[in-house]
């Protein structure tokens, strides 16, 4: 087994890498960069692999702006990956000036957003992350710390699909001393950001923790391996899930979703985990409700099925078959969205996420000063008086249930909706090429499971990741 201040070989980078597909045959790769030694060895170990592969890397650096010697700094990163052949590209955040509290929660987000929004200008599909085991124990930490069950002690997951975009964290089974080690061995200089090591900030405080840890003999290995213990746990309760969700709900691609009774009647734990993903997905959140919430509104469709439940920004509906004698529901339940969507301004050449479910885009030539909202009652009027034949043609999209109707995305010039293209209709004259919109929640209703990286073998065997 390799130790613990060894570099790596491209040898063992090349496994760890494999591991992380699967890839298309010229794979393009994009890295998070922040000059570190962390993000340093991840981007020239790559490059060398998918040199050897046809591929590309493409390095993407973050500035913050947050200290004043940050743009130097992020220029002299640049210049350094440029000597080794790769390509890099600046993304800058302006914004963090503004920001008085949870400011490294709020640069994170932004970094996140920034990287996610290069990969898919760049058409790449996967983004490979520096994180190593030092990282996962401190997350570790931190969950705990906050009173994360079980899922959140599970850790960072060596793979993740996040919408169109695959997270890839191929060394979270090495200590980050290898990682400097391989800048060493290779001659990389690097830099730490000083922030890391602030104790102002949670993160700073939680690495001074893990060290004091660590002097007083915690292996930090054993704690990411409880982390493995959890997520191989946590692995195995969402292939079930998932097996749930199939069978008992149906989601339409008009942002809505049908529940049958089969989720409601499933033992806890599973039913709890279905039903927030259902939730999340609908409702358009990026994270399911927490569990005592779910779980009291999980209870009161089990015990007055016909009684309406909103969680989330998520309605639940019985849908009732049938009216003859005891009315009962067993049709399930209609799973919509609250009807509190905001509008949003919509540019020419624009696309955004609406509402956190739709992703909608505007045409180039399509005209200024338009918005997008949910049709809402007085919306669905205005399409009725403009197209009135609406009521008469039997379409599929007037089929739809009118709590979901009403929170569709609508392009609207003032008050008037121009076009509603899940319902196929667009105002006289408007070019129904100019405006689309797509169902793709920030949060899939079912997702790849969590991937967990398994510890070296004491015997030296390759590292691997696994999902059961």
């Amino acid at each position: 087994m390799p130790l613990d201040d060894s570099a790596i070989g491209t040898a063992e980078a090349a496994g760890l890498f494999e591991l992380c597909g699967p890839f298309e045959p010229r794979p393009q790769v994009a890295a998070a960069v922040s000059g570190g030694p962390d993000s340093l060895a991840l981007a020239w170990l790559l490059q060398s692999w998918l040199t050897a592969r046809g591929g590309r890397l493409l390095a993407l650096l973050v500035d913050h702006r947050l200290r004043a010697e940050s743009a130097e700094e992020s220029a002299a990163v640049a210049a350094r990956l440029a000597a080794l052949g790769i390509d890099s590209r600046l993304l800058v955040w302006g914004d963090g000036l503004g920001v008085s509290t949870g400011l490294q929660a709020a640069a994170r987000k932004a970094r996140y957003r920034l990287l996610g929004e290069a990969c898919r200008v760049a058409g790449i599909l996967h983004l490979a992350l520096g994180h190593h085991r030092d990282d996962q124990v401190e997350t570790l930490l931190q969950r705990a710390d906050s009173g994360s069950g079980p899922d959140g002690l599970a850790g960072m997951p060596a793979i993740s699909e996040v919408g169109d975009l695959r997270l890839l964290r191929p060394f979270l089974t090495l200590p980050k001393s290898r990682l400097v080690a391989t800048c060493r061995a290779a001659g990389l200089g690097f830099v730490e950001d000083p922030s890391n090591r602030d104790e102002r900030f949670a993160r700073g405080r939680l690495r001074a923790r893990a060290t004091h840890l660590t002097a007083a003999g915690l292996d930090p290995r054993l704690l990411a391996d409880l982390a493995a213990t959890a997520g191989r746990r946590r692995a195995a309760m969402e292939e079930k899930v998932a097996a749930l969700l199939v069978d008992a709900v149906s989601p339409h691609p008009a942002g809505f979703a049908t529940i049958a009774p089969a989720l409601v009647e499933a033992p806890d734990p599973l039913a709890l985990r279905a039903l927030a993903q259902v939730l999340a997905s609908i409702g358009g959140g990026r994270w399911p409700p927490r569990a005592a919430r779910t779980q009291r509104a999980l209870s009161r469709l089990r015990e007055q099925p016909l009684r309406p439940a909103t969680l989330g920004g998520c309605r639940l509906l019985p849908r009732v078959l049938g009216k003859t004698g005891d009315e009962d529901a067993s049709g399930g339940w209609l799973a919509v969205r609250e009807p509190t969507a905001q509008v949003c301004p919509l540019a020419p050449g624009q696309s955004l996420r609406w509402d956190g479910r739709f992703w909608v885009s505007l045409g180039i030539d399509a005209p200024p000063d338009l918005a997008v909202g949910p049709l809402g009652e007085s919306g669905w009027r205005a399409v009725l008086k403009a197209r009135p034949d609406l009521k008469t043609v039997a379409l599929p999209t007037l089929a739809l249930p009118a709590a979901a109707r009403l929170c569709l995305p609508a392009l609207f010039e003032r008050d008037v909706p121009l076009a509603v293209p899940q319902l196929a209709f667009v105002r006289p004259g408007w070019d129904p090429d100019l405006f689309s919109s797509r169902f793709r929640p920030d949060r899939a209703l079912t997702r790849g499971r969590f991937c967990v990286p398994q510890s070296v073998a004491e015997t030296g065997s390759e590292t691997s990741f696994t999902v059961a």
